[in-house]
């Protein structure tokens, strides 16, 4: 096993961290409670061999050797992690284009401006929003309310996922400066939860 994949009980430990910001440790007569409020950006493989799906390269892994690779990852942590996004190889002809898109500075900027409505809105982070707070400030219209009740029961999600989708939507409209949480802003709030279910196939 490379030294960069981590076993998955070491990646459970992550469970809950990611959940409640904190870390409990107990060690024989005595607990202690430390801050562990992070942001986690991970990357894996679709496969040991990293080629499942590539449309150029042919895998070599077995259907047993990518359900165990994958089984590192549980459906409890893949519900605490907010966007999961698959990324295709990317031909030799878009890597030898010139790199297009917005800037660091431009994301930079808007990402700070949303920051500045949500403490402006409700004195705390998206990501901290719980219970009644988070019904009022991420409230839904009707059509928004059945968009979420179909993907809840299409994508088998949980109360913790359906409540991160919401975050995200937030968040999302926050970035485009909108007060309301749109149709748009959710389904692509939704969108973010995909990965899950195609890990956990």
């Amino acid at each position: 096993m490379s030294q960069y994949e981590f076993p998955r009980a070491v990646l459970e430990v992550l469970r809950e961290p990611l959940e409640s910001g904190e870390i409990h440790i107990a060690r024989a007569a005595r607990r202690a409670i430390f801050p562990a409020r992070f942001q986690l950006v991970a990357a894996m493989n679709p496969c040991p061999c990293g080629h499942f799906g590539d449309p150029q390269q042919m895998c070599r892994c077995t259907p047993a050797q990518i359900s165990q690779y994958r089984s590192r990852l549980s459906g409890p942590l893949l519900d605490r992690i907010d966007i999961q996004l698959e990324v295709p190889t990317l031909p030799v002809s878009a890597l030898q284009e010139a790199a297009q898109g917005e800037s660091s500075t431009y994301w930079r900027e808007r990402i700070a401006q949303a920051v500045d409505r949500q403490w402006q809105r409700q004195q705390a982070r998206n990501a901290q929003l719980q219970g009644e707070r988070l019904a009022q400030f991420c409230a839904l219209d009707a059509v928004g309310t059945r968009l979420l009740s179909r993907a809840t029961e299409t994508l088998h999600l949980s109360a913790r996922a359906y409540h991160r989708v919401l975050r995200v939507a937030r968040s999302i409209a926050d970035l485009e400066g909108s007060d309301p949480i749109s149709t748009q802003h959710l389904a692509e709030a939704i969108q973010y939860r995909r990965l899950a279910q195609t890990l956990m196939r």
